[in-house]
């Protein structure tokens, strides 16, 4: 019976060990030529397709070699990017020309534009409602678009401006309210705010995430801690040490992983050992401002944009980009 229990208990050992320590590497990089900002990625797990804000344009290549699918032109800064695909058309939010491009997701050719609040950033599809949702930033709303209509049938008024929002799927919207540092509560068919939820300890909230079979929400804050909050009733189930500059998290559904990345040059891999339980797996060195990812959820591959810097002046909110160098760095484990 001990030689039995011994074996069980290694066996044990050897299966959390194989589970947890899982060591990721960047696979690839692929390079893009043009000049521009960036913001967040979009990977699409039905298809080959990876979308990249760049500038005044979104960038679309294939997702496992990096060759260029095609470019869709904007009038202004791109931000985010939302796929619709049983209406076979995709958003992008355009932060200064306060609206949404909507395109088609075969052709990339665009389609029209919808007007949204003032500096429309983070945008997603709510499959529950079926609406593309913006967060407008200086307008500290956001605006709910039918995408078979292509018509704005809503706004939501917040006390403050949002960074990033995701929904439960069944029937609730979670905004991060940066200028509050809380969660927002929507409801996804009267899109009013049902509650808000204190993030205290975590402070500036950029990237948000969720882990539906848990309803376990990641928050992301200025203050290097990684918030996970219960989805079901606000409370602080625990915080993670992440790095600085966390503008966007990531959540692989099937490898329960958490990943936050950072601008500074790091990714914080967290494994979500149980509802109440993440520890840090691994904290892979990445490249300065490699803040924002897109996981896919086929693959299991993390897409990170960045770039080269020239000296940052003091009254811009960020260093600008030396044309060129754009890249998207691919991690896999």
């Amino acid at each position: 019976m001990k030689k039995l229990i011994l074996i069980t208990a290694l066996l044990t050992v050897a299966a959390f060990t194989t589970t947890y320590a899982q060591n990721y590497h960047i696979v690839n990089t692929f390079h893009i030529t043009s000049a521009g900002g960036y913001d967040y990625t979009t990977v699409d797990s039905l298809s080959d397709n990876l979308y990249l804000s760049h500038g005044t344009q979104v960038n679309v290549v294939n997702k496992t070699t990096g060759d260029s699918v095609g470019v869709i032109k904007t009038d202004k800064d791109v931000h985010g990017i939302a796929l619709v695909h049983e209406l076979g058309k995709g958003y992008i939010s355009n932060g200064g020309a306060n609206s949404v491009v909507v395109f088609d997701l075969k052709t990339n050719k665009v389609l029209g534009h919808v007007p949204t609040g003032p500096f429309a950033d983070g945008i997603f599809y709510d499959t529950y409602s079926k609406k593309v949702i913006t967060c407008n930033g200086r307008g500290k709303n956001m605006t709910v678009i039918d995408p078979s209509t292509d018509q704005a049938v809503a706004t939501i008024q917040l006390t403050g401006w949002p960074e990033a929002a995701i929904s439960d799927g069944k029937g609730k919207i979670y905004v991060n309210n940066a200028e509050k540092s809380e969660i927002d509560v929507i409801d996804a068919t009267t899109f009013k705010i049902l509650t808000t939820w204190p993030l205290s300890p975590g402070k500036g909230p950029s990237g948000l995430a969720i882990d539906r079979g848990t309803m376990r929400l990641f928050s992301g804050c200025d203050d290097k801690v990684l918030v996970v909050m219960d989805a079901t009733n606000g409370k602080i189930v625990t915080t993670v040490p992440i790095d600085d500059e966390c503008d966007a998290v990531g959540f692989d559904v099937k490898l329960k992983t958490v990943y936050s990345s950072n601008g500074e040059g790091t990714l914080t891999i967290i494994k979500e050992q149980s509802p109440n339980k993440f520890v840090v797996a691994q904290v892979l060195k990445t490249q300065s401002g490699a803040r924002t990812n897109a996981v896919d959820q086929i693959t299991h591959k993390i897409y990170l944009p960045t770039a080269d810097f020239k000296p940052k002046d003091p009254k811009s909110f960020r260093p600008s980009a030396i044309p060129g160098t754009f890249r998207a760095l691919v991690v896999a484990p």
